[in-house]
């Protein structure tokens, strides 16, 4: 028995796999000249560079192959400091900025001293640089002789936390006061107190909104961790730092920023990829 020809199965026309074809072709067309170009480009920029005249004094200082593999251990060794700080302050990040962004969005007068303490704490972390709030956690406060002996791994974390937390809370307010204000009264007449309005309505949708800026945040403290060296800890940019001083050369220097480039490459492609998601998600069915 023949199927009625509404459940036939769908065959493209010959224009449909005529328009495919085209764009295929061109398709074809723009990755040849986009692989052609960028050769071109690296070829030109790399005669440039290995045809100057200080080339080969910068190649000694900076690209010396036997100095790479002397230091690359030890940079790999303090690499993992910066893991560790990473990990620890990428959670502590996440509940203080949380914290912040919700005392932030208390509604009434009887929370103005809470938000004005968050709305103080971020304006204040947020304009001042992260190096001088290493410098002033990491040798004010001990200096206090009040915490006893402390390792200075541990406040340059509190150091990041502090900075980055301000930084969160911001992304974070600005995707809870995205969120319409018809969800907020839906979830209240459905009898939840403020308290459930915030965790299971405003603050899933607002994290949703600033996926992709608060992963570009995530890259930023990858890179920025790096900065508790200056406090001593023997991190990957320290380590650097000694092998360049025993050797006389920068060529270690180069070997830590490859190691945190690498260590930053998979979150940067995901931000592009989860980015690229949710545009085409809000793009679906708007396009003619």
């Amino acid at each position: 028995m023949a199927s009625p020809p509404s459940e036939a199965a769908w065959r493209p026309s010959e224009l449909e796999l005529g328009r495919r074809a085209t764009r295929r072709r061109q398709s074809t067309k723009s990755v040849l000249i986009a692989l052609v170009s960028s050769v071109v480009f690296v070829v030109v920029v790399g005669w440039a560079i290995l045809s100057s005249p200080g080339w080969e004094d910068v190649r000694r200082a900076f690209f010396d192959p036997e100095i790479a593999l002397a230091s690359f251990p030890s940079i790999l060794a303090g690499l993992w400091v910066n893991i560790q700080v990473l990990f620890v302050a990428a959670i502590a990040v996440a509940i203080l900025g949380t914290t912040l962004a919700v005392l932030r969005s208390l509604r009434g007068p009887v929370f103005f001293p809470l938000r004005a303490l968050a709305t103080i704490y971020t304006d204040l972390f947020r304009g001042i640089p992260l190096l001088i709030v290493l410098y002033l956690v990491g040798f004010g406060l001990p200096a206090l002789g009040v915490f006893g002996r402390v390792p200075v791994v541990l406040w340059g974390t509190i150091a990041i936390v502090l900075t980055y937390s301000a930084y969160i809370a911001e992304v974070l307010r600005a995707g809870m006061e995205a969120v319409h204000p018809s969800q907020r009264v839906a979830a209240r007449s459905l009898g939840l107190n403020h308290a459930q309005t915030l965790r299971i309505v405003v603050i899933p949708q607002g994290v949703r909104k600033v996926v992709p800026a608060l992963m570009n945040d995530f890259v930023s403290l990858q890179k920025d961790v790096g900065l508790i060296s200056v406090l001593g800890a023997v991190d990957a940019v320290r380590a650097a730092q000694i092998a360049s001083a025993q050797a006389y050369n920068f060529t270690p220097y180069i070997v830590a920023a490859l190691l945190f480039v690498a260590m930053a490459l998979p979150m940067i492609r995901l931000t592009d990829y989860v980015s690229a998601r949710l545009a085409k998600r809000e793009q679906m069915g708007g396009t003619v």
